[in-house]
């Protein structure tokens, strides 16, 4: 069972806010106070207030805030909750009405070396990173299923995401556009 944080008015397309590895619901609780509509951010599991499972994917928590999304959403994910959000996107391209992707790295092309250990929960870290790092082929392809216009978001130089995977993410996805902030 996913936790969630509701805000604003009850009714109407919610915006679905998923957060970042090592993260909860309560990172968006500012922008979520200046969004006038109805708001659900979700606490991915093994985060905040949801319940630590026995194995933890990214497809699982796609699934779990499947669940949650109704007849449509607008989904914004940040790094980790990105890439459930394209997960989503890609799955369910009838419910979700649009999506925002921020700072969020797609999986490389080809595997990476293994990781260097984190100060995190290791019941989660260890697959969800093994997933980042390993290559789906299918994950790129599907990137043609998303009909929900799209903002991608960089934080630019100093972003760990580099431009060029981005712009090839962008270039994939039918109605997309590509901002890198200068902070």
């Amino acid at each position: 069972m996913l936790a969630l944080r509701e805000t604003g008015p009850s009714g109407g397309v919610p915006v679905v806010l998923l957060h970042a590895l090592g993260s909860k619901a309560g990172t968006w609780d500012d922008f979520a106070g200046r969004l006038a509509r109805r708001v659900v951010a979700v606490d991915l599991p093994g985060h905040g207030d949801s319940a630590h499972v026995e194995n933890y994917s990214l497809d699982a928590m796609a699934d779990g805030v499947g669940e949650l999304l109704g007849d449509e959403a607008d989904l914004v994910g940040h790094s980790m909750g990105g890439r459930v959000a394209v997960l989503l996107a890609q799955r369910l391209p009838g419910h979700v009405r649009r999506l925002v992707v921020e700072d969020t790295p797609p999986p490389p092309l080809e595997a990476l070396e293994p990781f260097e250990p984190l100060p995190f929960d290791w019941r989660l870290i260890d697959p969800i990173m093994a997933e980042l790092r390993t290559p789906d082929p299918a994950w790129w392809e599907r990137l043609g299923a998303i009909t929900a216009p799209t903002l991608l978001i960089s934080g630019g130089p100093s972003s760990h995401v580099g431009r060029e995977p981005l712009e090839r993410m962008c270039g994939l996805i039918l109605d997309c556009r590509l901002v890198i902030c200068f902070v």
